[in-house]
Parts: C-alpha cells; sequence; structure tokens
C-alpha cells in the first residue's frame, strides 16, 4: 500500500544507497555509510542542510585568451565568444553536480528537476550571461517557496526570451509564455479525469497581464550587465477575465510602473488557487523522485495528501517541507520502487565518475585540464540524449513527460554509447592532461582490503602455517560492488561473475595464487596486470549489466 506515513526504520546500507541516488547523483560506499544507521528524517536533513550557494562562479576555461579565470558574468560581451562561454556555463553546472569538495546533497539534483520544469536552453536563448543567472536562480530558490519561485522565474530575462515574452506588448500579444505558464508550470493541461485545466481565452487573458516586460543588453557587445525591465507603455492596461477553470476570476488592469508587478502578483495568486496546480507539481516531484508511474492508488495516497500539504495555509507553498515528507515517507522507501527507474545520462555519468571516484581536476586553478575533462562527459550527454542546459523542446527531456517511459533514455544506439563509456573509464582511456589519465586504481583497491600485504605465505606450506591468506575471489567482488546496484543480485549472477567473467572459468583458486605472486613482487608489471586484467574484466561486465543501469 502506497503511502505518505514516515519511515521509521533507521537506514541499512540498501536504504540509505536508495536514498542518496535518488536524492543525488549517487554515492561512495564511504558517503553511504555515513548514512546508515540514521533515520530518514536525519538523513534527508543532512541533504538539505548540505547545499552549498556560495560556490565560485563560471569562469573562462580558455587558457588561450587574456581572460580565463575570470568570471564570466565579469567579461564584456563578446558575441565571438558567445557560443564557448554558453558551453563554460554548463560544464560549471556538471561540475557542481559531480560535487568536487562538497558534502553530499539534494540541491542539483532538485536544480536539475526545476531546469527540466522551467526550461529555458542554451541554444535557444544565446546569450552565456542570460543562462548563467536564470541557472543561478534556479540553485537558488529550488528549495524555497514556489510562489515566490513562480514569479521570479516569469520575470527572468532567460525566460522573458526564450518564450517571447519580451514580444508580449498591448495590442499586439505573444500568447506563448501565457500558454507555457499553465500547460507546463503550474496547472496542467488536464487533470487526471482527462478534463481540462484552462481554456484557449485563459491563455489570451494571462498573456494580456504578461505585457510589457523586457530585458535589457542582450547580444550588446560590451555591456557589463544585463537585466529585467518592465516598460507601462507596452502593457495592457485593461481588466482581464478568466474562465470558469478559475472560478471566473478577474485581474485588475493597472497602469504606472508598478503594473507589471502588481497585475503578476495576481496571476499567480490566482494560478495557486487553482486545484490541480499542487497536484500537478507533486506529481512530477513523485515521478522524479519515486516513479515514473504514477498508479490511481498513488493519486489518491500519495499525491492528493502531498499537494494539500503542500498548498495548505501552515506550509503556504514551501518547496522543502514537502521534498521532506517525501523522502521520508515509506511509498520512497518501498522495495518496489528501489530500482524502479532507468538511470538517465546525467545519473549514469556523474552517478559513474563519483562511484569510481575520478573528479574533475580544480577548475579555478587547471582551467584547461577541467575544460578538457568537461568537454569528454558534456557531448556524452548529449549523444546519450540529454544534452545539459538544451533540452529539445518546453516540454523538457521526453523521458520525463512520457509516462511511465524512463525506458527511452535505452534504445539501440544509447545502449551501446553506455557500454563503450564504462569501457572507457574502466580501462583508463580519457586523458585530461599529458600523462593523466582518467582510470580507477583497480589494483590498489584491492590493496585496501588486504590484511597484511607483504605478509605473503611461501611457495612452500609451513606446519603450521605461516603468512596471512589472499583476499579470496568472494571478498574482492563483494568490495568492488558494495553499493553499486540499485538491486540485490542472485547468488547465480554473483556467482556467473566470479566464474565466467573474472576467472575465465579457471578454478577460483588460481585467483589466489595469481594475487599472492603479485604481493611478493608488486614491481613486477607481469604479475600486476595479470590481476588487473581480471579486475577489469569484471567492472566492465559488472557495470553493463543491467542492474547497473536501474536507479
Amino acid at each position: 500500500m502506497s503511502s505518505l506515513n514516515p519511515h521509521t526504520a533507521v537506514l541499512t546500507p540498501q536504504t540509505a544507497a536508495h536514498l542518496l541516488r535518488r536524492a543525488s547523483f549517487g554515492a561512495t560506499s564511504a558517503e553511504v555509510a555515513e548514512f546508515v544507521g540514521l533515520t530518514a528524517g536525519q538523513a534527508v536533513e543532512r541533504l538539505v542542510n548540505n547545499a552549498n550557494y556560495a560556490l565560485p562562479p563560471p569562469i573562462d576555461l580558455n587558457d588561450a585568451r587574456s581572460t580565463v579565470g575570470q568570471p564570466i558574468r565579469t567579461i564584456p560581451y563578446d558575441g565571438d565568444r558567445n557560443s564557448e562561454l554558453g558551453y563554460f556555463v554548463s560544464y560549471w553546472w556538471l561540475g557542481v553536480m559531480l560535487g568536487q569538495n562538497q558534502p553530499i546533497g539534494l540541491l542539483d539534483k532538485l536544480t536539475l528537476f526545476w531546469q527540466n520544469h522551467f526550461v529555458t536552453t542554451r541554444e535557444g536563448v544565446d546569450d552565456y550571461r542570460f543562462i548563467w543567472r536564470y541557472l543561478h536562480l534556479l540553485r537558488t530558490h529550488a528549495l524555497g517557496n514556489f510562489r515566490t519561485f513562480l514569479i521570479e522565474v516569469t520575470k527572468d530575462p532567460a525566460m522573458l526570451k526564450y518564450l517571447n515574452g519580451n514580444e508580449n506588448e498591448a495590442g499586439s500579444p505573444n500568447e506563448n509564455f501565457g500558454r507555457e505558464l499553465q500547460e507546463l508550470f503550474t496547472v496542467g493541461i488536464l487533470d487526471p479525469a482527462g478534463q481540462y485545466n484552462y481554456t484557449e481565452d485563459d491563455v489570451k487573458a494571462a498573456a494580456r497581464v504578461l505585457t510589457g516586460w523586457k530585458f535589457s543588453n542582450y547580444w550588446v557587445s560590451g555591456s557589463t550587465t544585463i537585466g529585467t525591465t518592465f516598460d507601462p507603455a507596452k502593457h495592457d492596461t485593461t481588466d482581464k477575465v478568466f474562465s470558469a477553470s478559475y472560478n471566473h476570476a478577474v485581474i485588475r488592469g493597472r497602469s504606472g510602473p508598478t503594473a507589471g508587478d502588481d497585475e503578476l502578483n495576481d496571476l499567480v495568486a490566482m494560478l495557486l488557487t487553482h486545484p490541480q496546480t499542487a497536484r500537478f507539481i507533486c506529481r512530477k516531484l513523485y515521478r522524479w523522485f519515486v516513479n515514473p508511474n504514477v498508479t490511481p492508488e498513488v493519486e489518491t495516497a500519495v499525491i492528493e495528501p502531498l499537494a494539500q500539504f503542500f498548498a495548505s495555509p501552515g506550509n503556504d507553498w514551501a518547496i522543502r517541507p514537502v521534498l521532506e515528507k517525501l523522502l521520508t515517507s515509506d511509498v520512497f522507501f518501498s522495495p518496489q520502487n528501489r530500482g524502479a527507474m532507468i538511470k538517465s545520462p546525467v545519473e549514469l555519468v556523474v552517478g559513474t565518475l563519483r562511484q569510481l571516484q575520478l573528479p574533475p581536476p580544480d577548475m579555478v586553478t587547471r582551467p584547461a585540464s577541467y575544460r578538457k575533462y568537461m568537454d569528454i562527459f558534456y557531448w556524452r550527454l548529449r549523444d546519450l540524449g540529454q544534452p545539459l542546459l538544451d533540452q529539445p523542446t518546453v516540454f523538457g527531456y521526453e523521458p520525463y513527460y512520457q509516462t511511465g517511459f524512463s525506458k527511452i533514455w535505452i534504445n539501440t544506439t544509447t545502449i551501446a554509447l553506455r557500454g563503450a563509456l564504462i569501457d572507457y573509464l574502466v580501462q583508463g582511456y580519457f586523458e585530461v592532461e599529458p600523462g593523466y589519465r582518467l582510470k580507477p586504481d583497480w589494483v590498489a583497491r584491492i590493496e585496501a582490503i588486504q590484511p597484511n600485504f607483504s605478509d605473503v605465505p611461501p611457495l612452500i606450506p609451513t606446519n603450521p602455517p605461516t603468512g596471512t591468506r589472499a583476499v579470496t575471489c568472494e571478498e574482492v567482488v563483494a568490495a568492488l560492488l558494495d553499493g553499486v546496484f540499485a538491486t540485490d543480485l542472485f547468488a547465480s549472477q554473483t556467482d556467473f561473475l566470479i566464474d565466467k567473467i573474472m576467472m575465465q572459468e579457471i578454478p577460483r583458486l588460481s585467483w589466489e595464487f595469481e594475487w599472492n605472486a603479485y604481493r611478493r613482487d608488486p614491481a613486477d608489471s607481469y604479475r600486476r596486470n595479470t590481476v588487473l586484467w581480471r579486475l577489469e574484466n569484471l567492472m566492465k561486465f559488472a557495470l553493463r549489466m543491467a542492474e547497473y543501469h536501474v536507479v
């Protein structure tokens, strides 16, 4: 039975890993261990409180420029570099998701949700300063108040550009934003019964409310500031009458410099009184964090009470308490919701880099290396179907608005690309600096679990035995795959990994002979490569398994 009742059991390694996969982009086994034994409430509070709002801003990463290392927002606008600097904003955000030098938190997983809700794109906006300001706005308000968030994003220069809000003027309204504000940002097109939540006349009325908003310094060469302005002369000052969907609400027309804010505030208040707004947002949060399939039972037992709480006078549209209630609920921790979604490309790429502990070089001290690192993974995200800050449409990424369609992330092309990426990371294919490849030290990881590494049993056994035994195949697999999978493997799968993949059908005891041979002479490259080959085979196969590609 789906329920918003609090999950009362303390977190186990399995439930802690589930929370960190869903609320962040995955975690190392050490990070999971920090959450084991906490209550769900304590764990989620820690993830929320770990939000870092004081990060260094995006910088110029082109070391051939005199402005390398300078914050992008301070560089006078240069149209010739618009595309390049726009990519650097995306690279910055990808680095933030990777969590370099930060405690694990949920802010940027949630920011990705809001960026896919309030969609604007780097390509569509086409001014890197607008995109940075928009992304900063999303991170600032992601855990704040939805009413305030909605007002601010409606006036954001990037949103005005992307949805043609700057073209919306009295006598010549552009209805694009008035439509998306209702269809995608608040009430949604249809309720669960299939009834329309607004009318075409409501779109026209909302557009008239939003007339007069402009942005400044778009593509103005040499400019160093951008912003939003309101032009009273371009504003429709007549009353705006809405349909029965909004109880025939009337937004009184105003004139003067505050008319834009006054009418916008009234419009947002009206949208928030619609009974479907809170449900629409909560349904999207559920599909993002819990399960893409919203059944009638979930609608009744989870979405409706969560929406009532979201819009209640006591909560007043605060986002953080809604997330805390959802992420600490029985339904979130239900076994049927573990592994219920296919990892998005961002979850796969960022999660794997975190799992393998392959962070980017420091952005400030090694900007060229940071850029090369991000070049690699940004373009692979595009190839895998999730270009960062560049959704294909205003609806966002297709798997998030097609009900139950997270499987869209997988097709005959992307499954091959996912596998190739795994192989490259496991074997250290990517070079980001001369002599520095992104490669996990698999042998060192096994050395770390080998007691008394140098105390090797002699080749000829003694009586009584001397030396410390080698770690077994079973111990190696358990260590390397700790917390890797969203669901538990069957014993037969583990046996297959050991016998068919790692040992290539020779006796398991052979591993201990090979490992002890390496222990006796770690400087011998042949002996080291023998055990390394087995470890790489194991990890390449394991990270291609279906159990790794679900979350």
